[in-house]
């Protein structure tokens, strides 16, 4: 004969039995080895530390899934460090012309205006007064100190949220009037993990005070300490414990069971399963409980075996008090799972068939002892790692480091470079000129629209130099051998402010003077108001030495110039008439 499943052997010549450590699954009908994966047991208790942050503001649960450690700021922050300084010095290769409208010239203008920290602490010649430069180079090193101080901020903010606070755990001594505070509901689930059910229980209803053989030790009905009862379950019988109002004056107590075989269903296990609760009575939400699943002793090396036998299996569990001072004085018995002494057992084939013949070993003795850890008393306390000062502290630390090391790099630049510390003037007076520029443009664009184009002087036109007006040019125009006398005009764009004004030489006009008479001009006499050494010179540029121009003084300038320009304007009409009154009296003898 044979059993019908794998993973089986025969007994009693007609029934079938699994493996040892295998369990029947009634539903598939197979014989499966019984595994557990992870840890033996888990402890936890339902006082929450964590800070719940809106999920429409800010959800930290996602950062943590995508940053684990401050190692991934820090990483991000160098790369954007490096880039940006990449970028920088890609921008220095590109040229910026004379005239500022090039694309690089107005990357790398933009680039120095960003100079916020560094501004006034460029490289300074002796005795010179301090202000205000903005270069590239100081733009450069400002943003990348703003960008690793972000970066160190945020690592700094990930540390704050993830580690603001620490558990402390103080051990305070004890007695038993401090334990009459303590009201709490407790609950002990054992399941034994077989083919069994309840019908296979007996002996359950007596609980065991104090050591054996000690005067403390009593034994009580297990009613007068909790409700006890067995449920069937999917994985074999579960034993229910339930103690409300739990005064716990003892610091040892037990209970055991068994189960017995019945016609066709021999007492045998395969593993436990336990989960002890503790809940505080004000507040059922508070609770600590410790749960696990076991399959073998921890000092077993057979991988499958089957419980069977005379032998208590004891599963031994702590309880210690606990005072949360952070959570209004919470006051809750903490289980903890302690060991497991593994009773009589089977891993061989051929010892499991031989007990389950055998009816004095059909038993399976199950005791829960419990260790109240009464002589002292675990306080739990939050203590904050960060407080506003020291918050402060580090968050100025973190500043002077990101200024104090791009500070440096640029003192290092300027002092080793001599390019680097004049280079904002080439902006700057490329700058002004592509300003003045299009200010000019703009000043002849009005001029065209005010007046029109006709009144701009004609570019085709010969200048002629004449002796009346002290080297002043006039411009003439030729047509068909006929002299068509035409209003001069000024031309404001011809005006050159350069340092140096050349002024007709009186000497030069006295030799021209005297070779016209020469030739055969007749020499008349200039009355005196006409004489060229009665026109001032012309004003004077107000310009300071390795300056720049400023608008006030281009403006002044101008002004001078148009007062100049009136008072020749004078003298260019009184020499006219001057003129027309001598041709006209030339021409008079000759009428006669």
């Amino acid at each position: 004969m044979h059993c019908p499943t794998s993973n089986s052997f025969i007994y009693n010549s007609s029934l079938c039995a699994c493996n040892p450590g295998f369990l029947f699954n009634s539903t598939t009908t197979t014989c499966s080895p019984f595994t557990v994966s992870g840890e033996p047991s888990f402890v936890g208790t339902g006082v929450d530390y964590s800070v719940n942050f809106p999920e429409t503001i800010l959800s930290f649960e996602s950062i943590k899934k995508y940053a684990e450690s401050q190692y991934v700021f820090l990483g991000a922050t160098l790369v954007m460090v490096v880039s940006w300084l990449l970028f920088c010095v890609g921008v220095r290769f590109g040229s910026v012309g004379d005239d500022g409208t090039t694309f690089w010239f107005k990357v790398r203008w933009w680039v120095s205006r960003l100079d916020v920290c560094f501004a006034t602490r460029h490289w300074l010649e002796d005795q010179k007064v301090v202000k205000k430069r903005k270069t590239e180079l100081g733009g450069t090193f400002s943003i990348a100190s703003f960008i690793l101080f972000i970066g160190l901020l945020a690592a700094l903010l990930y540390q704050v949220i993830s580690k603001r606070t620490i558990e402390v755990h103080s051990v305070v001594a004890a007695n038993a009037p401090d334990f009459t505070s303590f009201s709490t509901d407790m609950e002990f689930n054992i399941t034994t993990i077989s083919t069994m059910s309840c019908s296979n229980i007996q002996n359950l209803g007596t609980l065991f005070m104090g050591k054996p053989g000690f005067l403390d030790f009593r034994t009580t009905p297990l009613s007068t300490f909790a409700k006890f009862s067995c449920e069937n379950t999917t994985k074999g019988p579960m034993v229910t414990l339930k103690c409300t109002n739990c005064q716990l004056f003892r610091d040892n107590f037990y209970t055991s069971w068994q189960f017995i075989d019945l016609p066709n269903i021999p007492a045998s296990a395969i593993g436990f399963e336990f989960n002890l609760t503790s809940r505080d009575r004000l507040n059922k939400k508070r609770a600590s409980f410790v749960s696990g699943v076991l399959k073998k002793g921890s000092h077993m090396n057979a991988e499958f075996v089957t419980f069977r036998g005379k032998d208590p299996n004891i599963l031994q569990f702590n309880l210690f008090p606990r005072v949360y001072r952070n959570k209004d004085d919470l006051k809750l018995i903490q289980p903890l799972f302690h060991d497991f002494i593994p009773g009589s057992s089977f891993g061989d084939i051929n010892k499991l068939r031989d007990s389950l013949q055998n009816s004095s070993n059909g038993v399976v003795n199950v005791t829960l002892n419990v260790n109240f850890l009464s002589s002292y008393i675990v306080e739990v306390d939050s203590q904050s790692t960060l407080g506003p000062v020291g918050f402060l502290a580090d968050l100025g630390g973190l500043y002077c480091i990101s200024i104090g090391l791009f500070f440096y790099l640029l003192v290092q630049f300027e002092f080793r470079f001599k390019r680097f510390r004049r280079e904002d003037k080439v902006m700057r007076r490329i700058r002004n000129r592509k300003k003045a520029q299009e200010h000019w443009d703009k000043l002849r664009k009005y001029v065209v629209f005010t007046w029109g184009r006709g009144s701009l002087p004609h570019e085709d036109g010969n200048a002629v130099l004449t002796s009346c007006c002290s080297g002043i040019l006039i411009k003439s125009n030729q047509n068909g051998g006929s002299m068509s006398k035409r209003r001069q005009h000024i031309r404001k764009d011809t005006i050159s402010f350069n340092k140096k004004v050349s002024i007709p030489d009186d000497k030069v006009s006295q030799k021209v003077s005297s070779g016209d008479v020469d030739n055969g001009i007749a020499h008349r006499q200039q009355p005196p108001g006409f004489a060229a050494n009665d026109i001032p010179l012309p004003p004077s540029l107000e310009i300071k030495p390795d300056s720049e121009i400023s608008a006030l003084e281009i403006q002044k300038n101008l002004q001078n110039l148009y007062e100049y320009n009136l008072m020749l304007r004078e003298e260019l009409i009184l020499a006219q008439s001057m003129l027309h009154s001598l041709t006209s009296n030339d021409h008079t003898p000759e009428g006669h």
